[in-house]
Parts: structure tokens; C-alpha cells; sequence
């Protein structure tokens, strides 16, 4: 049986929200089979649970934020991708602020924290969702349209193409493909940081956006170039950045998918338009799990996921 996964220990750390630029401490902590991920707010009055949800995301500017009434958790696309790398399907996410800290700006932090704390298989079989035809949602005509698109795939795949028209981020490669069939969540898509540029900021920062945002944090560039001094760590870190980006967006739908996306300048708010699409044609996806690895496609027969 391919089974369901959670932590083994309690694990915690302390960051600052991208966003909100408040100090913020995360707690992960182990769930029973069948929770899903939850996040939950203890810094008020009555904590306030919110379950990850592609259905409760309430905003998608700039991160994919959860929402239920007043009460926000912002920016949970990172954790979410890192669980979704490392195959974690039960996990409690206590927050004592309204964003998840962004770290560095990659989800590299996330998958230590999760491997340190240890991770558990559990007596339950891992249900998937599987892509049985195309879905896809498109904005704008032309060379302005951009799109994502779900697709069946016997796997695990995203190919995303980018175009920002930027000297910087043009000198290296605007498209990547990833199968994890062949590929390493680990190696290959979590030490991507997130990137910006320094004529938005005053504009996002008017905004209530990027408050906490530094070059510890992200890829920050002017006009013509990177600013950070240690450079990009990987040579298509910007496209490779908008996956674990989608691959978080994707992992609110609340399991795994069984899919190939492939997506021209999509966002979080496109990513969640697609997810919920999805959703709502029950001829386009079915729930699947497997008694053996064997049974499986080849991108979930082996750990890939901790290689």
C-alpha cells in the first residue's frame, strides 16, 4: 500500500512575514490519518482553524492566502509545496501571526524542518486525484494570454514557461520541465527563491504587500540585474521558483495529483481558477490509491520524494 504520510516529532522555528513583515513562529505538528494539512491560528483570542483548501483561498495577490471570515492565513504556497515534495498528507500548522514566515524565500527551509522532525508513514492508503481530460483556464488573447492547463499523465509533471521581458531574469531560461519520475523535488525545485523588482516596491508596500521583503529573502533586481551578491543558485531559478510555486498552488486541491500541468505566465490566481475548474467537472478527475508501489505510475513507486 502506498500510504498516507505525516511528521514524527514536533518541530518549530521563527521568521518574518513577507508580506506583513511581522515577526511570526511556525509550529508543525504530527496529524492522524485523513486530517489534510491545517493551519491554525493560536495568536487570537480563540484559535481559528483553517483547513488547506483550494476552495478557502480568499486572495491571490502575490501569494495564495487562506480565508475564512476576517481571519487570514497568508502566503502558504511554500509549506505547501515542501509538503507536497516530501509526500506529506497530515500535518497541524500552528501560527502566531497571520503569515506563514517566508525564510528565505524558498521552500528549502520548510523541507528541513519536516525531514529533522522525521517523517511517518501511517496505517491509511494515500488517495490521489487523477486527471482523466484536459482542463485548462486562459486570460487575454495573443502573445498577452496566459494559461494553465491540467492534463492526464500516467505521473507527476509541470512545464511552465515565463516572459517578463527583463534582462536579468531574460539571460537565463524562460522554461523548465519537471517529471518526478526522473527529477528530485529536493534537488531540482526547493532551494528556489522567490524574485521581485525594486521599482515595485514602494507600490507594493503602499499596497500592504512585501513589507518584509529583503534580499535574505528573495531575488531582488533593478532595471538590468540581480542585486543579490551570491547570484542565482540555480541557472532557471525564476522559472524553476513559478513551479514550487504550482506545485503548492496545485497541492490545495488536498491530495496528490496524478496529472501533467503545463502553464504560459500563470499565477496564484490562476493556479487556484484551474484547481477549482477542476473541481467542478466530476467527468474530468477521479480519486485513486494503490495496494502496491507497483500498481502506481512510476513518480510515486520509489521515495522520490526524500532523494
Amino acid at each position: 500500500m502506498i500510504a498516507q504520510r505525516t511528521i514524527r516529532s514536533v518541530t518549530r522555528t521563527t521568521g518574518v512575514g513577507l508580506h506583513s513583515g511581522r515577526r511570526v513562529e511556525i509550529t508543525l505538528r504530527p496529524a492522524a490519518p485523513h486530517t489534510g494539512i491545517v493551519f491554525h491560528r493560536i495568536d487570537l483570542p480563540e484559535p481559528v482553524d483553517l483547513p488547506a483548501s483550494a476552495l478557502g483561498i480568499g486572495d491571490t495577490r502575490m501569494a495564495s492566502v487562506l480565508q475564512q471570515g476576517d481571519v487570514r492565513v497568508s502566503t502558504v504556497e511554500h509549506l505547501m509545496s515542501a509538503c507536497a515534495g516530501l509526500g506529506i498528507d497530515n500535518l497541524h500548522v500552528d501560527l502566531t501571526a497571520e503569515e506563514v514566515p517566508i525564510m528565505d524565500g524558498s521552500a528549502g527551509t520548510f523541507v528541513f524542518l519536516l525531514q529533522s522532525a522525521g517523517i511517518e508513514e501511517q496505517n491509511a492508503p494515500k488517495r490521489f486525484i487523477r486527471v482523466l481530460k484536459p482542463v485548462e483556464v486562459r486570460e487575454g488573447e495573443g502573445a498577452a494570454a496566459k494559461w494553465a492547463r491540467l492534463e492526464p499523465y500516467d505521473g507527476f509533471a509541470l512545464a511552465f514557461s515565463i516572459d517578463f521581458h527583463h534582462p536579468a531574469i531574460d539571460a537565463t531560461a524562460n522554461f523548465a520541465e519537471i517529471d518526478f519520475a526522473e527529477h528530485s523535488y529536493i534537488k531540482e525545485i526547493a532551494r528556489a527563491r522567490t524574485f521581485g523588482f525594486m521599482q515595485d516596491v514602494e507600490n507594493l508596500r503602499a499596497a500592504g504587500l512585501a513589507r518584509g521583503g529583503s534580499l535574505d529573502n528573495a531575488i531582488v533586481m533593478d532595471e538590468f540585474r540581480v542585486l543579490n551578491s551570491d547570484g542565482l543558485r540555480y541557472e532557471d531559478e525564476f522559472v524553476k521558483h513559478k513551479i514550487l510555486d504550482a506545485i503548492g498552488d496545485l497541492y490545495l486541491i488536498g491530495k496528490p495529483l496524478i496529472a501533467r500541468y503545463v502553464a504560459h505566465k500563470s499565477g496564484h490566481g490562476m493556479n487556484n481558477q484551474l484547481v477549482r475548474a477542476l473541481l467542478q467537472q466530476a467527468d474530468a478527475w477521479e480519486l485513486a490509491s494503490f495496494e502496491s508501489k507497483a500498481d502506481a505510475p512510476q513518480a510515486f513507486r520509489s521515495d522520490w520524494v526524500l532523494a
